[in-house]
């Protein structure tokens, strides 16, 4: 059987971009039980209400939602469990010295398979303002407006 390869999306949290300005990505691997994989490769996950921590040195994954699998049995994990994250020190002592700063937290934006193996998109964001939602949806607005404008112009 070959191998897996490339990139598959299971779940993005588009809610994380709109309430956050993002300011650093990183790339972490999941500690996961067997059932957990098993659902994500059918495409089964909720990043909504999810956010990194770190605590004793370590990187952890909270609140994220992988349903149960329908096929487990009394194997099955339990849906929103800490889950850790596999970061080099570095990324997580420069993740730790960064949420010190205050008003920074750990948000995953992406939850995807590489190369066969289940990968997590972390961002450190600040949170928005709600003039700042209400203008990044104006401008969002304006740029599609104005592509519209030249699509209907070249005609």
């Amino acid at each position: 059987m070959p191998r897996e390869t490339g990139r598959k999306v299971i779940a993005q949290n588009k809610r994380a971009r709109h309430d956050f300005h993002i300011e650093d990505t990183f790339e972490a691997g999941l500690v996961l039980q067997g059932t957990e994989v098993k659902s994500l490769r059918e495409g089964r996950a909720s990043l909504v209400d999810g956010y990194a921590a770190i605590e004793g040195g370590e990187a952890w994954l909270l609140n994220v939602h992988i349903p149960e699998y329908a096929q487990g049995t009394w194997t099955n994990h339990a849906a929103r469990r800490k889950r850790k994250l596999l970061l080099h020190r570095k990324e997580i002592d420069k993740l730790a010295a960064r949420t010190k700063e205050g008003g920074l937290t750990i948000v995953p934006l992406q939850l995807y398979f590489r190369d066969g193996k289940a990968k997590i998109e972390l961002g450190v964001a600040r949170g928005k303002k709600d003039w700042d939602k209400r203008q990044s949806l104006a401008e969002k607005q304006a740029k599609r407006e104005m592509a519209r404008a030249l699509r209907h112009r070249n005609r």
